[in-house]
């Protein structure tokens, strides 16, 4: 017997939050019209989905440890990278912005299953 097709999963639409953050976060860095609150919205709500929907409990360690590394190494090289390429540091910040949301839902929820 087939399985019906009850629309996209939720990993699905995991991975297509985490591709249009991205995305987001590049456009962002080059189009000023789509600088400001808005776009910073966008990839906080993306961020939020990415968290909720895409990191699965084995993936925990490894997706926090990536995050934390990618919040410093791009913050300690902002100042030299904001003098060989200001765009460069602009795309890194987004993607901190899209990323953070998603390391605060991931952590509470090894928060949460620490504490069970």
């Amino acid at each position: 017997m087939a399985k019906k097709n009850k629309g996209p999963d939720m990993k699905q639409i995991g991975h297509v939050a985490f591709i249009v953050g991205i995305v987001v976060a590049i456009l962002a860095a080059f189009i000023n019209a789509l600088r400001g609150d808005v776009s910073v919205w966008i990839m906080v709500i993306l961020g939020t989905i990415v968290g909720l929907l895409n990191i699965t409990a084995k993936e925990v360690g490894v997706f926090l440890i990536s995050t934390v590394a990618l919040i410093v190494a791009a913050s300690a090289s902002a100042l030299s990278l904001a003098v060989i390429w200001p765009t460069l540091t602009t795309i890194l910040g987004n993607v901190i912005i899209f990323v953070a949301p998603a390391a605060i839902i991931v952590s509470l929820k090894a928060i949460y299953a620490l504490a069970e």
